[in-house]
């Protein structure tokens, strides 16, 4: 059954163990961020060498203010706009785990998948002589030696988090602790965050405050998005078989009357 993982955003310290596991595990260079942002987030947001990042904001509750963290990564949506979006399927998503996999030896880099994807997550490697997309793999290797997944293992951001803020698992089972945690504490928002949103994600969210504060937008709805670009694409082969036969028969039409033309020593008049 797909995998996920439940984030309890009311139990994170915003420590960002798990940001450095992510970097350790996909042995990714430290960005050298030459300021935080709004205090202590850093970097501002994932990039082409940061999969997964922690957003620590001061937010309003009730007449008071108080600091609230949450991590950001690829949500492993159940239906991937980005996979949609990609012609040459570097983009792709293991129904065994819910995971939506890269393989950069497939990608060309033309990045309709930054265009599709709701959450704003696959980054360029804008420095690169030959540059490509990056995102949150799940902890899977495209070379088959480092999948934590594939050998029962948990991420290695959530093997390294200190208080339980992450919790790894079959999706299904996740939704039912994340909704009986709701159910039994009224001091959470009435959403798991990822459950519906753009036909579901593997990664879900509770919290106590609005996830808006967090950068999730608040509008995607529940439908699957390749199911809009579908609509929009199935027209694209008839589109182009017309538009290429009329332009075919504009073609002989054109090169016919330059032969009537030519043998009566008349111009032709365009």
């Amino acid at each position: 059954m797909p995998k996920g993982v439940l984030v309890d955003i009311t139990k994170c310290i915003g420590c960002k163990a798990c940001q450095v596991a992510c970097k350790q595990w996909n042995d990714l260079p430290a960005n050298g961020t030459p300021e935080f942002v709004n205090g202590l987030t850093s970097p501002a947001e994932t990039d082409g060498y940061t999969y997964t990042n922690v957003r620590i904001e001061v937010v309003k509750k009730g007449d008071d203010y108080t600091m609230r963290s949450a991590k950001r990564q690829c949500m492993h949506c159940e239906y991937p706009a980005c996979a949609s979006a990609c012609f040459a399927k570097a983009l792709q998503r293991d129904p065994k785990t819910g995971a939506v996999h890269y393989y950069p030896h497939l990608c060309v880099g033309c990045r309709y998948c930054m265009l599709a994807c709701p959450f704003d997550i696959p980054k360029y490697q804008w420095d690169k002589q030959f540059p490509l997309i990056s995102k949150c793999q799940f902890c899977f290797d495209p070379e088959g030696k480092y999948d934590r997944l594939g050998y029962g293992m948990a991420p290695a951001c959530v093997d390294s988090c200190p208080t339980g803020a992450l919790k790894f698992g079959e999706r299904d089972e996740l939704l039912k602790e994340a909704w009986s945690r709701i159910n039994s504490d009224p001091k959470y928002l009435k959403q798991v965050l990822g459950e519906k949103e753009a036909g579901g994600t593997s990664w879900l969210y509770i919290s106590d405050v609005p996830f808006e504060n967090f950068g999730f937008r608040p509008n995607l709805g529940t439908r699957p998005l390749p199911e809009y670009s579908h609509n929009f694409l199935k027209w694209t082969p008839i589109i182009a078989v017309g538009w290429g036969t009329l332009l075919t028969v504009l073609y002989h039409y054109s090169k016919r009357r330059e032969q009537i033309a030519k043998e009566s020593g008349k111009d032709v008049q365009m």
